[in-house]
């Protein structure tokens, strides 16, 4: 006999899911991802602090991006929540009044931990590049690293890694390479 087969996961999962969780739907499976931990979540809130003035406000930078903090993507049937996601202006003008966005972003960020890693490097940074995100980044407090991909032009869908920074270094990163970020400020706060 064979086994019975799987259910496509649903967004009315992704509404049931526990509060303490992250709901993701990745090819039909839903993923359930516990909150972030202390690195990660001093990670992307550092990153969005400093990206946050020069890009979204046009402050020290030149502006033109909306930034958003675990944006709650669907793209086809699949439903991402990267931990940053950024909209160049022409991409997307306004923020709809919606739960959700159906625009792709231009750029994700996802903060790598050991329990969402595996998605965050296989599936999940595979559909967006399917879904045309031009530029991703891959940060790892723990490693503490930042790995720049973007979307090649020649071979669609395949990521090509610009960049992998490390430590403390002082770096400029596409897109937002109009400014020096201090890599450092990513995990300045965190004792490992």
């Amino acid at each position: 006999m064979g086994k019975p087969a799987r259910r496509s996961a649903t967004y009315e999962d992704v509404l049931s899911a526990p509060p303490h969780k992250v709901a993701e739907i990745i090819e039909g499976e839903l993923i359930l991802s516990p909150r972030p931990a202390g690195p990660h979540s001093v990670a992307v809130t550092a990153l969005g602090e400093e990206l946050g003035p020069p890009f979204k406000r046009g402050r020290g930078g030149p502006g033109g991006w909306i930034i958003i903090y675990e944006p709650e993507l669907h793209l086809g049937a699949n439903v991402l929540v990267p931990d940053l996601g950024g909209w160049r202006r022409e991409t997307m003008g306004v923020v709809a009044n919606e739960p959700y966005f159906t625009i792709r972003p231009d750029w994700v960020c996802e903060v790598l931990s050991p329990s969402t890693e595996r998605f965050d490097r296989g599936n999940k940074i595979a559909l967006h590049a399917r879904a045309g995100v031009s530029h991703a980044w891959l940060v790892n407090p723990l490693q503490r690293t930042l790995e720049v991909l973007r979307l090649s032009a020649e071979t669609p869908q395949q990521w090509l890694t610009v960049n992998v920074f490390r430590d403390e270094a002082r770096i400029r990163a596409v897109p937002f390479d109009a400014i020096e970020l201090e890599l450092g400020i990513l995990w300045q706060d965190v004792q490992l």
